[in-house]
């Protein structure tokens, strides 16, 4: 079953009234609709492509024509009732009926992502934790009970990324392809991949972009991971369905988004050199040695880039700031994974959001150690610990994933331990040399201040189910303390050891896919304790994210 987290925990904005349940909640006036969409801080996102020529604008174009397509089918993913609703709301013109739009646009649907799937449209109902992915009439029981009892072949087809499950005229559950489910629209999508093909000149991007409008068509997205995984170019497509977020019931099925960015050839040198530390960091991993992988696989490239559009589950609710791709654990197991910074995203978080989090949230003494540089680097090593650590294991003596042992807990512990290994992986490369230990206080005091950033993002999301598990971890080690004036400091003292306990603690249950462990570890730690209630309270002001309006000249 799912972990629900108790009505004490839950994360109420100052801006939200506090409600029993979204069953329950009444739903919020103009006045208090628009004061939930102000804490999405309006940005201007505007890429500089002065130096592409023409036929790479053309290309770039058109994978922006495509990614809007990425929009279309992520509504449909999201629930159901998403498309007529959204019909419902365009046909509304009152001052009421408009503010609903926007907040709708932001959240891709009619629940409040930060008010953990608080409704703000009538007649929606709870928003369902099986999204658009299974029958609207079946149980989650029903749908494992039926995969369980699947052959080999045909559980893998179910249980896997690009498939939805529906009903045939007799009632029974079948699989079905998104080649057949989202057929029209990714028909479009790959005759506009092929056109941008047709205009590149750059040879791994025009390969990427054939092979993914195949991919749309066959199902068989294999070929264009491998092809993004050995992408380099001016331009950085990520296009395609990818995270399991959406899927509240397994996190098996992938929901569609698009990047569309430009790469920063300048950051992006300067952090290639990370990519050669990670073996030694897998080896020096603070779990029992059979759990660490002798070796890594691929090369695990590594880029910075800059945002021109985003679309679909790339741009919803709280914007990423960084991604590590492709999921299936087949490309990950032969090419590694690549790690994709948005520096253009991360700075505009950093100066709405983190600066103002930290003069309310930490110590006097701590605020001036908050930084951009350690901010950026540990989004950088947050990624990159996503592709170390357990991934293909084996369960009494059963071959499996991580994922698929953990179904529904899968996504808030794998934030948590890219979070905290990202942290122990930092200090561990400062102790080597590789990056300057004075940076070592900063990187502390900055993620500190970054955790109630993440923690506002609502305790239905995985990164912030995941921080709450971290930051109650740290509290209890010792490694972040509370003054008597209610702000948050770091005792450096102990963090070290408080990092390093909680790396072991994630990646040994990942390693033997002990679900009941993890259940175990988020029930007790998943929580929004008082003294952190009373910072976030305090916090009303402060923008929880940023809205992105894309301004580049195509």
């Amino acid at each position: 079953m799912r972990v629900t987290i108790p009505l004490a925990a839950t994360l109420l904005l100052a801006a939200v009234p506090a409600v029993a349940s979204t069953a329950e909640a009444p739903l919020p006036n103009l006045t208090e609709l628009r004061a939930m969409t102000a804490r999405f801080a309006p940005v201007e996102v505007k890429v500089d492509t002065s130096a592409l020529p023409a036929n790479e604008k053309l290309a770039l174009a058109r994978m922006v024509e495509a990614a809007r397509i990425m929009d279309t089918l992520f509504l449909r993913q999201v629930a159901p009732s998403n498309e007529t609703t959204l019909q419902r709301l365009l046909d509304d013109e009152s001052p009421l009926g408009a503010a609903r739009l926007r907040y709708f646009r932001i959240n891709k649907g009619p629940w409040s992502r930060l008010d953990e799937g608080r409704a703000f449209i009538p007649g929606v109902g709870p928003k369902p934790h099986s999204a658009n992915f299974y029958p609207e009439d079946a149980t989650r029981e029903q749908v494992e009970r039926w995969m369980n009892a699947l052959p080999a072949d045909a559980k893998a087809a179910a249980t896997g990324f690009y498939t939805t499950i529906r009903r045939d005229p007799a009632g029974q559950f079948i699989t079905v392809p998104y080649s057949v489910e989202y057929q029209t629209d990714l028909m479009q999508a790959a005759r506009l991949l092929n056109e941008a093909a047709a205009a590149t000149t750059q040879p791994t991007l025009k390969s990427f972009l054939e092979k993914r409008a195949r991919a749309f068509l066959t199902n068989d997205y294999y070929d264009s991971d491998v092809a993004w995984m050995e992408l380099d170019a001016t331009l950085e497509p990520t296009i395609g369905p990818y995270e399991t977020y959406e899927d509240e019931w397994f996190n098996y099925k992938a929901a569609f988004e698009a990047f569309i960015t430009v790469t920063d050839a300048a950051e992006t040198a300067k952090l290639a050199r990370f990519s050669a530390e990670l073996q030694g960091l897998e080896d020096r991993l603070p779990i029992d040695p059979k759990f660490r992988r002798a070796k890594l696989g691929g090369y695990s490239p590594i880029r910075v880039v800059n945002v021109v559009f985003s679309a679909g589950d790339g741009n919803r609710g709280v914007q990423t700031a960084a991604f590590n791709l492709p999921n299936d654990e087949r490309v990950v197991a032969a090419k590694g994974s690549k790690r994709v910074l948005l520096k253009n995203f991360q700075e505009a978080k950093f100066s709405h959001v983190l600066q103002p989090i930290s003069k309310h949230a930490l110590a006097a003494h701590d605020q001036p150690l908050v930084a951009f540089d350690p901010f950026f680097t540990h989004i950088l090593m947050h990624e990159l610990m996503h592709g170390l650590g357990p991934q293909e294991i084996t369960v009494g003596g059963r071959k499996t994933t991580v994922r698929l042992e953990l179904k529904e807990l899968n996504s808030t512990l794998e934030e948590a331990k890219a979070d905290i290994s990202g942290l122990w992986a930092l200090q561990q490369l400062m102790d080597k040399g590789v990056l300057d230990q004075r940076q070592e206080q900063a990187m502390y005091v900055t993620f500190l201040a970054s955790t109630f950033r993440t923690l506002r993002f609502g305790l239905t999301e995985a990164h912030a189910k995941g921080m709450a598990l971290q930051l109650n971890w740290l509290l209890d080690s010792g490694g972040f303390t509370v003054g008597a004036d209610g702000r948050f400091g770091v005792d450096f003292t102990k963090v070290k050891q408080g990092v390093a306990s909680l790396t072991t603690e994630i990646m040994t249950l990942q390693a033997t896919g002990d679900y009941a462990r993890g259940k175990a570890l988020m029930a007790k730690y998943v929580v929004i304790r008082p003294e952190v209630k009373a910072m976030l309270d305090r916090l009303g002001d402060v923008p929880v994210d940023i809205k992105p309006g894309f301004a580049t000249e195509l």
